[in-house]
């Protein structure tokens, strides 16, 4: 793309929906260097604080859930164009597609009240609509309903997009890490046309420039077109692993499919259903209007994966599938008893080193302490369809509003003061853990003193819940004063090397 900050500078202000999600996270830096202002329509802004651009000065972000038309009319007023980047990522029944279809019209109505001149949207793609997996056709339906005020709209579909962190690429790179055989359904036959992140946020971007476009289905993909059990020997080749044993069969359905998934992948089964029911349909771009539009040679499958490799192994990840959807509040059966374990520890480190190593537990770093008992529990937790342990975190070290941390989510985060989590688990109620910084008062001594409390917390729901709390309440000893006296001693050692 071509390096016109200066031009457009102050000229053009571009509204994005789902900025906290996989691909708006990346498409706002990219617009933000095109010269772009930029507004973010974020159901929960906080999970942009931690985000390098969140205080770039031609971003401004608004609250919304898209929900109030009238007032999401006055967020996108001023809107040369908007991205529309919300879409269920579970399946629930028909629910999912109910709700995004209601969503989509809103926002549709609420940018033609607003005098938005054009819609961009990224759907999916797809043989045949009759033969479309459920999910892939609430994707057409959103289409439709996008076009329906008379805003124009540029859809753009895809098939899975390759990138560090996406979820499509942590399937296939889960499947292919631990599976070295793999018994699968005929799907692993069905031909699929991936694309990197990096050309997708090109054509995103692209298209603003380009006027015909507008009004324009376009179908964006990689360069090479090839069947899923490929894409499996060819993650297994970027990774150095022998190659693959696949079998395939014809008695796995998509629901076994999905459960295996579920199984061996971080990906939850209400997430891993809709994709493996869109597993069965052909993927391949079938007309070239983007390419004439807006001519651009996309990656191949082997480049896109070892550059998502390099990324992961760096540490550098910009977005990741599991920060985005809501972060929950109190459920409808809030209220009643909460049973607390309080615990506090004094700790010879600053309020910053002790942060610093609160925010390293979970994924690779463990739990500092019963590590066992963290897997058991994981473990457990996998088999009754939870994320257990599978989901790791994005980056070793920092953590962010929204983010996950194994079956954990960040609810709150105040630099070098607390941090607070809500448990993903399968549960009979609500768990929270929360960790409190306060400095010492010793004012006689020379050395930074923190004294930190750590409080997990448990709302039972009914008596399931209130026999799940004195069941593992007898672990707590172990697991929590094994944490505390984990982070104590990593606090104290880096004080120590400082």
């Amino acid at each position: 793309m071509p390096d016109t900050d200066r031009d457009r500078t102050n000229q053009t202000t571009i509204a994005v929906t789902g900025p906290t999600g996989y691909v708006g996270g990346r498409l706002v830096p990219v617009l933000i260097d095109e010269g772009y202002q930029v507004r973010c329509i974020a159901r929960e802004p906080r999970k942009l604080d931690d985000r390098t651009w969140r205080n770039h000065e031609r971003i401004d972000v608004a609250q919304s859930d898209l929900s109030d038309i009238g007032a999401l009319a006055e967020v996108l007023e001023g809107c040369d164009s908007a991205y529309y980047l919300v879409h269920s990522m579970e399946a629930s029944g028909k629910e999912y597609a109910d709700r995004d279809r209601q969503l989509a019209s809103n926002f549709a109505q609420a940018a033609h009240d607003a005098g938005v001149k054009r819609i961009i949207y990224l759907g999916g793609l797809g043989d045949g609509d009759s033969l479309l997996s459920e999910h892939l056709r609430s994707r057409r339906e959103v289409e439709e309903v996008l076009a329906s005020t008379g805003v124009q709209v540029t859809i753009f579909r895809a098939a899975m997009i390759i990138g560090s962190g996406s979820v499509s690429f942590e399937i296939l790179r889960y499947l292919v890490e631990r599976l070295p055989i793999m018994i699968t359904p005929s799907w692993v036959k069905t031909e699929s046309q991936p694309i990197a992140i990096a050309d997708v946020l090109h054509y995103l971007v692209r298209c603003l420039e380009v006027p015909e476009t507008a009004g324009q289905v376009l179908e964006i993909g990689g360069a090479d077109i090839e069947p899923y059990h490929e894409l499996m020997r060819t993650m297994a080749a970027s990774l150095h692993l022998p190659k693959q044993i696949i079998l395939p069969v014809p008695v796995l359905t998509p629901r076994l499919s999905s459960g295996w998934i579920s199984l061996v992948t971080p990906v939850s089964y209400r997430i891993a259903r809709p994709l493996a029911d869109g597993l069965r349909n052909r993927v391949v771009v079938t007309n070239d209007s983007a390419q004439r539009l807006m001519p651009h040679q996309p990656m191949g499958v082997r480049e896109a994966i070892e550059k998502a490799l390099v990324r992961i192994e760096s540490n550098d990840v910009q977005t990741r599938w599991s920060v985005a959807g809501p972060i929950p509040g109190d459920p409808d059966w809030a209220g009643g008893t909460t049973y607390e374990d309080q615990r506090t520890i004094d700790i010879q480190a600053s309020c910053e080193q002790v942060f610093i190593a609160i925010c390293r537990i979970g994924g690779g770093h463990g739990w500092y302490a019963a590590d066992l008992l963290w897997k058991l529990r994981g473990w457990m937790d996998t088999l009754v369809g939870g994320p257990g342990l599978r989901r790791g975190r994005r980056d070793p070290d920092r953590v962010e509003f929204g983010e996950s941390l194994d079956f954990w989510r960040v609810i709150g985060i105040e630099q070098n003061r607390s941090l607070a989590l809500r448990a993903e688990m399968k549960l009979p109620g609500v768990a929270t853990l929360q960790f409190q910084l306060d400095p010492g008062q010793d004012e006689s001594s020379t050395s930074p003193s923190t004294a930190m409390t750590m409080t997990a917390r448990f709302r039972p729901k009914g008596i399931l819940g209130i026999l799940y709390w004195y069941c593992v309440l007898p672990f707590h000893g172990i697991v929590f004063r094994g944490m505390l006296r984990g982070i104590k001693r990593t606090a104290e050692s880096e004080s120590t090397n400082s």
